[in-house]
């Protein structure tokens, strides 16, 4: 079964930075994690089995972490380059 590649950009409070990283590294569902320059702080790749496991990673773990003001969800449709 494929499973979904999900991009989480996420808006932290700053002073909370280092604490939201070790725990966004702790999450099951990680598979990339960059601390970027631009709009958002922190950029993710997650996986998950479907939509509703989707929507338990980021209302009970990304969402629940401290320090995260807000995230922007946007679903791999299909993949030209890079790992499939």
């Amino acid at each position: 079964m494929t499973r979904l590649l999900v991009f989480v950009e996420i808006f932290v409070e700053q002073p909370e930075m280092d604490n939201v990283v070790a725990a966004l590294s702790g999450l099951e569902n990680m598979v990339h994690l960059y601390e970027v320059t631009g709009e958002f702080d922190i950029v993710t790749l997650i996986s998950t089995e479907d939509t509703d496991e989707l929507r338990k990673v980021l209302e009970k773990g990304i969402l629940k972490i401290k320090g995260v003001r807000s995230t922007v969800t946007s679903i791999v449709l299909k993949a030209h380059k890079g790992p499939k």
